[in-house]
């Protein structure tokens, strides 16, 4: 009765060792089905409306009139290489002339001026003072300073 006992055991194991694919492909469908559920609630990304900041769409920035105003130690004022008024002067009227007269030209093209304005170290802050106020008077704004020779 012992030997028969054993032999039932084996023939139950060999049963029971075959590769089951009734269950593989109901995982299949399953998968299959969660897949075709999911794929209508699948959102498409569209284009996204950003404004990043800048000047305003209507206004057009060209920096194309970028002046470099220099004053010298001796108190001598250079535009784009050019002498304006004497080292004595100090109203500079020719100067403040012709500022008024690019920043005029400027604003009817619709763009902005843009000066920078290098001084050399030993030049006096009354001249650069000065220069300041004919800018002013010409109602330019965007000014940049830088120190030292590099100009000259």
């Amino acid at each position: 009765m012992s030997s028969s006992h054993g032999r039932r055991r084996i023939e139950s194991e060999a049963v029971g060792t075959g590769f089951q694919i009734a269950p593989m492909i109901d995982v299949v469908f399953v998968i299959m089905l969660f897949f075709m559920v999911m794929a209508n609630s699948v959102k498409v990304e569209h284009e996204l409306k950003t404004v990043l900041p800048g000047p305003p769409s209507g206004m057009v920035v060209d920096t194309s009139e970028e002046l470099r105003i220099e004053i010298a130690d001796d108190g001598a004022v250079l535009m784009n290489d050019e002498e304006y008024d004497s080292a004595s002067d100090t109203t500079l009227p020719a100067l403040t002339a012709s500022l008024i007269r690019l920043k005029k030209d400027a604003d009817f093209r619709n763009e902005r001026v843009v000066v920078t304005l290098q001084t050399e170290e030993q030049a006096r802050y009354e001249r650069i003072i000065q220069v300041m106020n004919a800018l002013a008077a010409a109602k330019i704004a965007f000014v940049t300073f830088t120190i030292g020779s590099e100009g000259f």
